[in-house]
């Protein structure tokens, strides 16, 4: 099998170096030349391309059986050009794709919006509350028109990203010691890198399709989730000041039970790292 994956970073990176593992050819892709060098460790092969280079796109994927497009807003780059763009010169490009028959996104859970912290499952309706979540259930719509019988497309709504280089005392060393807005008390979700891996190809193997949550079942708020960083890493402990408006733009409890009954086991049910 010949997979591409457009957008080859933090996840990107880690998908191709398990399917390489597995024996499959990868094309791994970068907006930046200087990082083809690293990715040449995890790929068969690096092109430089950006998401809305029609042409690059029609070279990248020819004879190519899977695409798996994990892109990330660079530097100075709008959600727009990074993710509806790239998914739009997609749909002009794939029509002239015969070999692909599988196609798969990383989104994000934040296009749920507000739920005031119920649990939310892939058919409840998204409540955007900002310009860009609106612009990922956009491009999630343009990708999932594009299913068809010999071309599946699967859309996985992440949670937060943790896991090596990304360990949650890291993430939240920034905020230890300070006073944040709001209680602290709408849900946190989040996914190891493990899992993301895991699921994505899961999903390539059994051909799933439509959308998928991806979150793993312990859901604490975040709230506590700092605090038991903060203790377990020695930190100061972070303040709450419901006085002020929380910056959060969702809040909501994440389902994850649709990827569960397709078979899909979580390697990090909880955080392992927080365990005594």
């Amino acid at each position: 099998m010949r997979a591409a994956i457009l957008g080859t970073g933090y996840v990107g990176q880690a998908v191709a170096r398990h399917w390489q593992g597995l024996g499959l050819q990868v094309t791994a892709t970068t907006t930046r030349s200087e990082r083809v060098g690293a990715l040449q460790a995890v790929a068969d092969r690096v092109q430089v391309v950006r998401g809305d280079d029609e042409a690059g796109l029609r070279q990248l994927l020819v004879d190519h059986d899977l695409l798996l497009v994990s892109v990330g807003r660079g530097r100075g780059a709008s959600y727009e050009e990074t993710y509806l763009r790239t998914a739009q010169t997609l749909a002009r490009v794939l029509p002239d794709i015969p070999s692909l028959s599988q196609l798969l996104f990383t989104s994000t859970c934040s296009v749920y919006g507000n739920h005031q912290g119920q649990w939310v499952r892939e058919d409840t309706p998204p409540q955007p509350a900002t310009a860009n979540a609106k612009i990922m259930i956009e491009t999630e719509q343009v990708l999932l028109e594009r299913n068809r019988p010999d071309l599946k497309v699967c859309i996985l709504r992440l949670g937060g990203i943790y896991g090596p280089e990304r360990d949650l005392a890291r993430i939240f060393q920034r905020s230890a010691g300070s006073t944040r807005p709001g209680t602290g008390n709408s849900p946190s979700n989040w996914i190891h890198l493990d899992d993301i891996v895991g699921a994505i190809d899961f999903v390539r193997q059994h051909q799933l399709q439509g959308l998928y949550n991806l979150v793993q079942d312990e859901i604490p708020t975040i709230r506590a989730l700092i605090d038991r960083v903060c203790h377990r890493h020695g930190l100061p402990a972070v303040t709450w000041d419901p006085s002020q408006p929380s910056s959060r733009s969702y809040n909501a409890r994440i389902a994850n039970q649709k990827i569960k009954a397709a078979g899909y086991a979580l390697r990090h049910p909880s955080f392992d790292q927080l365990k005594d």
